[in-house]
């Protein structure tokens, strides 16, 4: 495996905990970002210009990389990706691990299986990081709630999630990035149980010493308040759009992958809620 590894979406909730996990390695790394100059990094790791939206960035991010760190922003296309995927095979990049989601090999039409299928006819290798609903959607988007109201915001009905950190993704991804034997393997990364959202809230109050308590709003009251505290329309629908599995009772599988890969349990969610109790 080269030395060289690249890891896009350097600065988002996973990316950065990929970053922070390749800074304990002594490989040297790339962090693709729209600025370079801007923030601190590792010095293990050299910040280039990298956009999926401007082409011309993509082929000296791309120069001298073996493995490619994957992610799909919201905002862009599956078109796009897959563009960015040819140009990184033909430059030279001989394995991608993707962050896709759990589940995403039963869903033909999800965009994430539909990038999966064409890496798996791409001539690169690839490994799937097939991820639960983050911890830290609670930590971001949901978080204004909890903090002002005490209350767990979230259209999910009587589902259950198997929640992951994403510090536990990261550090899967730079396993995967810095180990051999991961290649065309797909892992479904989750926490160590499954809870539903009253569950969720027990863990807040127990953790935070206050009654937190799960509101259960519909999709359309979630997608009212939420964009009448600035949130974009698109992203409220699609956060209901998140939730659809874990309202159809499609959500709740717990698997012991990061625990193989890690050599240690994932973390709880009591864990992560005291972790960022400053949040909240």
């Amino acid at each position: 495996m080269s030395d060289e590894v690249l890891v896009t979406g350097a600065t988002g909730t996973i990316g950065s905990h990929v970053v922070d996990a390749l800074a304990d390695s002594a490989i040297p790394f790339r962090a693709g970002v729209r600025d370079p100059t801007e923030g601190e990094w590792p010095e293990n790791c050299e910040p280039i210009a990298f956009d999926f939206e401007r082409p011309e960035t993509w082929g000296f991010a791309f120069e001298d990389v073996e493995t490619l760190f994957l992610l799909r922003p919201p905002s862009v296309g599956r078109d796009r990706i897959v563009e960015a995927v040819d140009a990184a095979v033909r430059t030279g990049v001989g394995h991608v691990v993707y962050l896709s989601v759990l589940g995403a090999e039963r869903n033909p039409l999800l965009p994430h299986r539909r990038i999966e299928k064409h890496l798996e006819a791409s001539d690169a290798s690839h490994t799937f990081l097939r991820a639960s609903y983050f911890m830290q959607n609670l930590s971001e988007i949901h978080a204004p709630e909890i903090r002002e109201r005490d209350e767990l915001f979230v259209p999910a009905g009587d589902g259950a999630l198997s929640f992951v950190d994403a510090r536990d993704v990261g550090a899967v991804a730079a396993v995967t990035m810095t180990e051999p034997g991961h290649e065309n393997r797909a892992y479904d990364l989750t926490g160590p149980e499954s809870l539903d959202f009253e569950s969720v809230a027990e863990r807040f109050s127990d953790v935070l010493g206050r009654r937190v308590a799960y509101a259960r709003p519909s999709s359309f009251e979630f997608v009212r308040r939420t964009s009448a505290r600035g949130v974009p329309l698109r992203f409220a629908v699609l956060m209901v759009g998140i939730y659809a599995p874990a309202r159809l009772g499609l959500a709740g599988r717990v698997t012991d992958d990061v625990e193989r890969l890690l050599g240690r349990p994932p973390t709880s969610l009591a864990t992560f809620v005291d972790d960022y109790r400053d949040v909240w």
